[in-house]
């Protein structure tokens, strides 16, 4: 009897005890537990120090992929593989993804701060109900130069690179719409043409440039301008303003025949996984206080208007990067041309690249 006691005992002790261990290696599986948000954003282009900020407050672990282009972004997205939450397309990528049913429809009810953005830049063209997008940042396409070779106000329209002065000493970004679109506005032709004669007449242009070309690059030319290894450079503004923190003898201009009027925006892929996060974290870069923080770190123009009134007054009136209403109605927004003039573009500035340097 004893022995049956004990081996009852002996059950019972064995049962709790794997009880204890099960309830013991649960629970802080449970507290470790963690949800993450996937974001898809173009590299440096968000404060580090608001992630840290959005994981303390909400519990949510970010994890932050990076893209070079809206083609490879766009590319990725609808191969799936990668479920993100969010992802930062340009303005006529916007219209490209809502047309391959790529991205969630966006509900305003659950974005708090949607009312501090400024009436300027929402409602676009590419989105007019800001049913899927939500702006970022914005900036234009302009000119960079270095007063050691440029004389302070010598340059104006983007017909002034041309000059045989700045031979061999321009740089250009690597984007096909961004060099294109300033080839054709030199001619007086719109940056969105979808007509192959005016696209050709602007690579003809364009090779007229090519003596002038230094080089053809990406994220190397905010090196190259601040070690003053070129002129010129053709960028984006808020690549400029990184440019000219570092180098007091850099200036940027917006070209008075106008130039590219552009917008990144927060969009929701239809194949997110955390759309709860995803709301927290766009409201909270809608904060007005996190939106001037990360347009002082990342150097670009915030659309949140309360924001801008918290940005020190040599940010905000700096109409390099705030252009005032004369320069903004020059400014064109892309749009999506389709994919078979997507691919004009991209083929005759890479005939650019290869025949015309």
């Amino acid at each position: 009897m004893k022995k049956i006691l004990y081996a009852v005992a002996a059950i019972l002790l064995v049962c709790l005890g794997l009880g204890y261990e099960v309830s013991r290696l649960e629970q802080p599986a449970v507290k470790a537990k963690k949800q993450s948000l996937i974001i898809y954003n173009w590299g440096d282009y968000l404060d580090p120090a608001l992630i840290k900020k959005f994981e303390h407050q909400t519990g949510y672990h970010i994890i932050y992929e990076t893209f070079d282009s809206n083609e490879a972004m766009y590319t990725k997205i609808k191969q799936g593989g990668t479920a993100y939450d969010i992802a930062v397309p340009s303005e006529y990528m916007v219209t490209k993804m809502e047309k391959a049913h790529l991205l969630d429809k966006i509900d305003p009810n659950k974005l708090s701060n949607f009312k501090y953005l400024g009436n300027s830049f929402i409602h676009q063209s590419f989105d007019k109900k800001n049913e899927f997008s939500i702006p970022y940042f914005w900036g234009t396409l302009g000119i960079i130069y270095n007063d050691k070779f440029v004389r302070p106000g010598s340059i104006t329209k983007w017909d002034d690179l041309w000059s045989k002065k700045y031979r061999n000493n321009i740089l250009l970004v690597d984007s096909a719409r961004d060099i294109m679109g300033f080839a054709l506005v030199s001619l007086g032709y719109s940056m969105n043409t979808t007509n192959l004669l005016k696209l050709r007449l602007a690579l003809t242009k364009l090779n007229g440039l090519g003596s002038n070309v230094k080089a053809v690059i990406a994220d190397e030319m905010k090196m190259y301008m601040v070690q003053n290894e070129a002129a010129i450079g053709v960028s984006w503004s808020g690549e400029a303003a990184d440019m000219m923190a570092n180098n007091s003898h850099l200036h940027y201009v917006v070209p008075k025949e106008g130039s590219n009027l552009w917008f990144d925006n927060f969009v929701i892929p239809r194949t997110a996984k955390n759309k709860k996060a995803a709301y927290a974290f766009i409201n909270f870069m809608l904060d007005p206080k996190n939106a001037a923080q990360n347009a002082e770190y990342v150097g670009y123009a915030t659309p949140n208007e309360a924001a801008m009134k918290l940005l020190p007054k040599s940010i905000k009136n700096d109409k390099q990067f705030y252009p005032d209403p004369s320069t903004l109605k020059n400014l064109q927004v892309y749009r999506d041309l389709g994919p078979k003039v997507t691919q004009a573009y991209n083929d005759l500035f890479l005939e650019f690249k290869m025949y015309g340097r």
